[in-house]
C-alpha cells in the first residue's frame, strides 16, 4: 500500500449522521463565559424563547441575528452565518436518508400542536421533513433510536406498569419539557446530607402561601443539587411528578400540579425527594395521577418517606381520633403542618369520606406562575 493510500484511509471519514445547530456554539459560549441565557438574550435583543429555540435548532439563525450575536460574543457574523449554512446543508442531506414511514408514525404519536402552542417548535415550516427536524431538535437527539432509548423506554414503562391510560408520546414530551426547564435552573453540586438536613425546613413550607413557598422550595433544593421545575402536563401524559438525574451531580424533580391541592402537591414533592435521597441515579421515575396496586419496592419506599415526613409515625397514631374539622386544625397546628395535608391523609387511609374536610385543602395555582 502506498503512503498516499494509507493517509487517505486514515483520514477519510463518512458524512456525520447528525446536524449540529449553531445554537450549540451559543451554549458553549454561555458555559465558558458564565452568562445565563436570560442575560445573553437581553444583551442580544432577543426574547428568551427565541434564544432557547436557537439553541435547540428549531428556528433558523438569520443574518440579522448573526449581527446581534457578533455584538455580544465578538465572534464575526459571517462565522454564525456559516454555521447556519452548514447546519441547513446537513439537514437537507439527512432528510434524504430518513425512513418516511417510521418518522410519520413517530410524529403522529407526539403532541405536535401542543408543542407549537407552547412555542417549543415553530408554526412554520410545517412540511413533514421540517417537522421531523424540529422534533428531533426539540428532544435533542439525532435519530429515532436515540429518542426511543432516552424517552420512549421510560414512557412505555410508566404506561404499562402504572397508568395505562397515558400516551407514550405525551409522557415523552412532558419529560423533555422538564429537562429544558431544568437546564435553565442553576444548581450547586448534589449534596445528599445537605438536602436531608433541609427536609424539616421544606416541611414547614406547607404552612406558607404559594407565592412564598414556591420560590423557597426551588431555591432550597437548588442549593443542594436538585432542580425543582413546574411543567404543565401535556394532554394525555396523566403524570403528576417525575424524578431523574441529568448528570451525576444534578437531579431533577418535575411537578405538573395535575390536581391543584396542597395535600397532593406536598406528598408528590416529598415522594420525589425520597427517590433522590434513597434510590439510585439510574433511570427515570414517573408518577401517575392515580396509583393502583404497586409492586415496585422503590415506589412504596418513597411513599413511606413522604408520609413519614409530612406526618411522623409518632403523630400518625392519633389520626384515628380526629373526628371534627376543629380537631384537624388543632392537630395540624400542634405538629406544624398544613391542615389540608392532614385531611388528605385521612382520606387516603379511609378514615374520612372524600367529601368531608375538603374546605381545609388549599387550592394551588403554582403551575400558572412557575411553569412554562
Amino acid at each position: 500500500m502506498s503512503n498516499k493510500s494509507a493517509v487517505r484511509e486514515l483520514y477519510t471519514a463518512g458524512e456525520p449522521d447528525y446536524a449540529v445547530p449553531p445554537g450549540e456554539t451559543i451554549l458553549e459560549y454561555l458555559e465558558d463565559s458564565g452568562m445565563t441565557q436570560r442575560e445573553f438574550a437581553l444583551r442580544a435583543g432577543l426574547s428568551p424563547k427565541h434564544l432557547n429555540q436557537l439553541t435547540k435548532g428549531t428556528v433558523s439563525l438569520s443574518p440579522d441575528v448573526a449581527e446581534k450575536l457578533e455584538s455580544v460574543t465578538g465572534i464575526r457574523a459571517r462565522f454564525w452565518n456559516r454555521l447556519e449554512a452548514d447546519y441547513q446543508s446537513t439537514k437537507r442531506r439527512l432528510r434524504e436518508t430518513r425512513d418516511a414511514v417510521a418518522f410519520d408514525e413517530w410524529c403522529k404519536a407526539l403532541p405536535v400542536k401542543e408543542l407549537i402552542g407552547r412555542g417549543y417548535i415553530p408554526q412554520e415550516p410545517s412540511d413533514k421533513a421540517s417537522r421531523w427536524e424540529q422534533l428531533l431538535a426539540f428532544f435533542g437527539v439525532s435519530s429515532l433510536s436515540a429518542w426511543a432509548e432516552l424517552y420512549e423506554t421510560p414512557a412505555v414503562a410508566f404506561r404499562q406498569t402504572k397508568a395505562f391510560e397515558a400516551k407514550v408520546g405525551a409522557v415523552a414530551a412532558w419529560l423533555r419539557l422538564g429537562e429544558v426547564a431544568a437546564q435553565a435552573t442553576p444548581c450547586a453540586p448534589f449534596n445528599k446530607s445537605g438536602l436531608q438536613a433541609e427536609i424539616p425546613k421544606l416541611r414547614s413550607l406547607t404552612l406558607l402561601a404559594p407565592e412564598v413557598f414556591g420560590p423557597e422550595l426551588v431555591k432550597t433544593c437548588a442549593r443542594n443539587g436538585v432542580a425543582v421545575v413546574f411543567v404543565k402536563e401535556i394532554t394525555g401524559s396523566r403524570s403528576c411528578g417525575a424524578t431523574r438525574w441529568v448528570s451525576p451531580t444534578k437531579a431533577v424533580v418535575q411537578l405538573s400540579l395535575r390536581y391543584k391541592s396542597d395535600d397532593q402537591f406536598w406528598f408528590t414533592v416529598f415522594h420525589e425527594l425520597g427517590h433522590v435521597l434513597l434510590h439510585s441515579k439510574q433511570g427515570v421515575r414517573v408518577e401517575p395521577d392515580r396509583k393502583g396496586e404497586m409492586d415496585d419496592p422503590s415506589e412504596l419506599e418513597a411513599d413511606r418517606f413522604a408520609g413519614d415526613v409530612l406526618i411522623p409515625p409518632q403523630h400518625a397514631v392519633r389520626l384515628g381520633g380526629l373526628k371534627t374539622i376543629d380537631s384537624v386544625r388543632r392537630f395540624a397546628r400542634e405538629i406544624g403542618i398544613a391542615p389540608g395535608v392532614v385531611v388528605g391523609r385521612l382520606h387516603h387511609e379511609g378514615k374520612w369520606p372524600y367529601r368531608t374536610g375538603n374546605g381545609l385543602k388549599r387550592k394551588l395555582d403554582l403551575v400558572d406562575e412557575f411553569a412554562d
